[in-house]
Parts: structure tokens; C-alpha cells; sequence
């Protein structure tokens, strides 16, 4: 194992006993990881000291105001990756360059969007791991049993309701923080679908 990912795992492991939190689950090779529920800025940090305990890289979507000032160097240095929500086309352009060659490529995005509770997650998972062919992973917290893991790894059918209904399953135990800000696993396009099918 080469020295940066043991020194990190190490921290991770003591930083992880002295909180009180555990990892759990197998990490996959390759996944567009699903982070969720997503209510805090702890988020992030556990995210960080899972992939960390798990000696892996993930190169995690980060809005753009998270990396001006001090906090720069610190969300680089973990592999978070610059996105400017008005902007997306290029970052993710470069990312699924990536995730043609790269045999490991773990992409994390937290699928709500936002930390605050919203009507939908944002669909970018879905679209991309469409577009690569690269199945989802769905990472979780839950704060009351101090739990950090690798949920399932699947490939999405295209049948956005049924895919979603798998992913609602498995998040409707998992509390994040703040659980009157998470936001119910559902696309726009779901209700769209229903929309072009009723009358």
C-alpha cells in the first residue's frame, strides 16, 4: 500500500474510534457514489474518513464556494473536485474522460443537491452513470447508529421509477443530522413519466 493512503488510513481509523462512528461495507472498484442523507457539513467529513479507512480516492463534486480561502488547499488536497453549479458541462466532460481510462474511478456526488430539504434530488448520478455505463453505489451515513458505509452497488435498468424505488428502500432507515432537512430520494423525471402517461 503506498504511504499516503496508510498515513490516511491510519488517521481515519483513530479519528473515526475517537468519535464514536465505524465504517462498514465493501468498497467497489469502480461507482458513481451516491451520498446520502446529506443534511450537514459532517457529511463531507465522514465521507472523507470512509474513503480514507477504505484507502481509496474519490474524486467528490464540490460546489465552487467551498474552495475559496483556507479551504481551498484542504478540498484539493482530499480530491474533492471544483464545480460551478451555473457552469457543470466541463467538469463533468473531463470527469467522464476519466472514467473511460481509469480503472478505479469512484465518483461522489450528493444526490440532494443542497443541505437544505428539497421536493428532488438532482439526476446527474443517474445520467451519468447512463452515459459511462458504470454502475451506482449508494453511500450512507446514519447518525443514531454512528454509521458510515458502502451501500449496494448496481447497475440502474432505465426505469427510473423501479431504480429509484431500490435506492428509496435503502435510505428510508438511514437519519442524516439534521433529519427535518433530508430530502426524500425522488427524481423530476418520475413524476414527468407519470404526467405523459395520465389522461
Amino acid at each position: 500500500m503506498a504511504r499516503p493512503f496508510l498515513i490516511r488510513r491510519t488517521l481515519a481509523r483513530g479519528l473515526l474510534r475517537l468519535s464514536g462512528w465505524r465504517t462498514t461495507g465493501t468498497v467497489p472498484r469502480r461507482g458513481i457514489l451516491v451520498g446520502a442523507p446529506h443534511t450537514s457539513n459532517w457529511d463531507w467529513v465522514l465521507t472523507m474518513l470512509l474513503a480514507w479507512d477504505s484507502s481509496v480516492q474519490i474524486r467528490l463534486l464540490v460546489k465552487n464556494s467551498f474552495f475559496k480561502g483556507p479551504m481551498g488547499p484542504i478540498m484539493r488536497a482530499t480530491g474533492a473536485v471544483e464545480l460551478d453549479r451555473a457552469n457543470p458541462a466541463e467538469t463533468i466532460k473531463a470527469l467522464l474522460a476519466d472514467a473511460r481510462t481509469d480503472e478505479t474511478f469512484l465518483l461522489g456526488i450528493a444526490a440532494e443537491g443542497t443541505r437544505s430539504k428539497s421536493d428532488y434530488w438532482k439526476s446527474g448520478f443517474y445520467r451519468i452513470s447512463q452515459q459511462t455505463g458504470i454502475p451506482v453505489t449508494l453511500a450512507y451515513l446514519d447518525r443514531p447508529s454512528r454509521t458510515v458505509g458502502w451501500g449496494p452497488t448496481f447497475e440502474l435498468t432505465g426505469d427510473v421509477g423501479a431504480d429509484m424505488d431500490r435506492i428509496r428502500a435503502f435510505y428510508a432507515d438511514k437519519t442524516g443530522f439534521r433529519p427535518e432537512l433530508t430530502t426524500t430520494p425522488r427524481l423530476r423525471e418520475e413524476d414527468r413519466g407519470r404526467e405523459g402517461t395520465s389522461g
